[in-house]
């Protein structure tokens, strides 16, 4: 039961962690750019293309994120305004749920715009739907907006927020006439995105600082690496008292078998051959509850993907559902853990028992 809990507690650990990176990668940039000043960023075009020079950079596109309003039949909301290029679409794409990202980039009476599946909810809007939103840089004046479709992304934060807009309709919207507030960039290879930031910050120089997704989520990755290494040790705990146990049943079978013990020695047998016989009997013991354990917890990681167990408050923990994802490494390093541990329980009642007399053990039986 230590093992398959510590299995299980891995393939936990490793599903929430990856759910969350996948989830943050869809549809968030692997790199942004801005002014150290703060300011827009006026010649996005040209600074576009440079990025896209840089060794490791697969696309850079401008970006603005703007707060605003949304008022729909149901009630208003806090919504984020996410301006995109074109370029930018096959990324945003992959959460579609109804509808046309295609759309956004029409000429149409109302800037049509794709809405989080939550957000719309919350405020009563559906595909080909006019609602009304306030941008926090605009006043008070009130704009309109059609909707083009919905998408879900996963995380609560981004469902229950965002609108993407096109580029230019967000730039009039936030009253900077095509000005970009981030650069957005995508890398080859996300895991090595502090490399590609390096070479970035050298072609920019000192006027621009750079944030990847890793130190964006930071604070994130670090909660989950400090709640993983605790579960682990509160699991650890329950394998070292499984192991206790084995040397106290070892230590019984010691006092039990005396006479036995006593008959072997008076043959011939020697303190490391009755030594033997307890260790390989606490080895069978563990080689059995590791591999039992190994099974039992693979079973129950597919059993909780199958049904989806593991389900969250989304508003709390952002994703609704954690996979188990177990890996062959871990399942193998718990294993031999157990087994290691069991066979260490045995050394104690296993000296006791190679320490005994034959002569005063078979006078006490």
């Amino acid at each position: 039961m230590g093992v398959a809990a510590l299995i299980v507690a891995f393939a936990l650990s490793n599903g929430f962690r990856d759910e969350m990176k996948t989830k943050i990668l869809q549809g968030t940039a692997h790199m942004s750019v801005v002014r150290s000043d703060g300011r827009p960023i006026e010649n996005h075009a040209e600074l576009a293309q440079r990025l896209r020079e840089v060794d490791g950079v697969v696309s850079a596109s401008a970006t603005t994120y703007d707060g605003a309003i949304a008022r729909g039949s149901k009630g208003s909301g806090y919504a984020v305004l996410r301006g995109i290029e074109n370029d930018q679409l096959p990324q945003a794409s992959r959460w579609l749920k109804e509808g046309s990202f295609s759309t956004m980039f029409g000429a149409t009476c109302e800037p049509n715009v794709v809405i989080g599946t939550d957000l719309a909810k919350r405020i009563g809007v559906s595909v080909g739907d006019v609602f009304k939103i306030v941008p926090a840089t605009a006043g008070t004046a009130t704009r309109e907006l059609r909707v083009a479709g919905t998408f879900r992304s996963g995380l609560f934060e981004y469902d229950s927020t965002w609108i993407y807009v096109a580029f230019d309709t967000a730039s009039t919207l936030a009253g900077d006439n095509h000005a970009a507030s981030v650069m957005s960039l995508q890398v080859n290879d996300a895991d090595n995105v502090k490399q590609v930031a390096a070479k970035v910050s050298q072609t920019l120089g000192n006027g621009y600082t750079i944030v990847d997704w890793q130190q964006a989520n930071q604070p994130l990755f670090s909660a989950l690496a400090l709640e993983r290494r605790m579960g682990l040790f509160i699991i650890g705990l329950i394998i070292a008292i499984a192991t206790l146990n084995i040397t106290t049943m070892l230590i019984l079978v010691v006092v039990e078998r005396r006479r036995d013990i006593a008959i072997l020695s008076a043959l011939g047998a020697t303190r490391a051959g009755v030594m033997l016989v307890f260790i390989t009997e606490g080895a069978v013991v563990g080689a059995i509850g590791a591999l039992a354990g190994v099974a039992l917890g693979f079973v129950l990681c597919l059993i909780a993907n199958r049904y989806k167990l593991v389900s969250l408050p989304a508003d709390v923990y952002s994703i609704s559902n954690v996979p188990l994802t177990p890996r062959a490494t871990e399942m193998l390093f718990a294993a031999l853990v157990a087994f290691l541990l069991s066979v260490l329980a045995t050394i104690y009642p296993a000296r006791a028992a190679s320490r005994l007399r034959p002569v005063e053990a078979l006078r006490d039986s």
